[in-house]
């Protein structure tokens, strides 16, 4: 009874796990491993120990983007290769001193992974093993479809940073959250638990494992299975497309608000204190 139980579930398993195969990345910051049965390509996030988004993470996200969608797969997961950080936001050491070139090409290269993820022609979705903060909720937003595992948080919290909230992170919370219920989260900075995101419809279930996560993720890709994915991909569009559209007009003045907040001196000497607490913190 238990063995015919076991082999009734492998089929399952194996359609994850064995019949997957890895996609070639620029390097090891991303993963991209494409389900040769279903066409699903789930990509992983992979800079330990938080999947800080430095340059080199967004240049290597942007790319696999692109290689997933030129390779005409079905779907797309985001996911992280960490047990506990899906991703922590925008690593603090590019904001700190930076060079204005990198740290404008930092931005820019963040706006358009945006744009490739809101916009995507293929069914996305985001399976969140561990906390979301600022860059990882705006990641995991992006997506069509989110499921997330217990105890861990997920929100923008740019405003508790002291940072005015991207234009495309309003887009977002107001892609998925009541537009009252989005102003306040946004204005609080406020960081939501699991639960109180599923209740609220941030997120739209929950898994107990990342496998059972990277499940359901796959299968409300494969619930288009049966739609044309021409029809599917230009009626995603008309919903998103007024977003994409003013994005594009404010694409400047975004860059321009972010360029300020960087370059503020008081700014700057809050990221100095910020980063010497944590190196106290690791040689404690």
């Amino acid at each position: 009874m238990l063995r015919s139980k076991v082999l009734s579930l492998l089929p399952r398993a194996l359609s994850i796990s064995s019949s997957s195969r890895q996609m070639s990345t620029a390097t090891k910051l991303t993963i991209v491993e494409v389900n040769d049965k279903t066409g699903i390509a789930t990509l992983s996030l992979n800079r330990p120990p938080i999947n800080g988004l430095n340059l080199q993470l967004l240049q290597d996200l942007q790319q696999s983007i692109k290689e997933i969608e030129s390779n005409k797969s079905t779907g797309l997961i985001l996911t992280s290769a960490n047990s506990k950080v899906f991703s922590a936001g925008i690593d603090i050491h590019e904001m700190y001193k930076p060079d204005k070139e990198r740290v404008r090409l930092l931005w820019t290269t963040l706006q358009d992974i945006w744009v490739a993820l809101y916009g995507s022609k293929v069914p996305t979705a985001a399976a969140i093993n561990g906390h979301a903060p600022a860059g990882g909720c705006l990641l995991a937003t992006s997506l069509e479809y989110r499921v997330m595992l217990p105890n861990f948080r997920i929100g923008l919290n740019e405003t508790q940073l002291g940072m005015t909230v991207p234009i495309f992170c309003i887009f977002n919370y107001l892609n998925v959250l009541p537009r009252r219920l989005a102003e306040r989260a946004l204005n609080q900075g406020h960081m939501f638990t699991t639960e109180e995101a599923v209740q609220l419809g941030m997120v739209d279930d929950v898994a107990q494992s990342k496998e059972e996560a990277l499940e359901k993720c796959a299968q409300f890709i494969g619930s288009f299975a049966k739609v044309n994915p021409v029809a599917r991909s230009l009626t995603k569009l008309q919903f998103r497309a007024a977003d994409l559209q003013r994005f594009e007009k404010e694409r400047q003045k975004d860059l321009d608000i972010f360029m300020t907040f960087i370059n503020d001196p008081q700014m700057q000497e809050q990221l100095g204190v910020y980063l010497q607490n944590l190196s106290k913190k690791a040689a404690n």
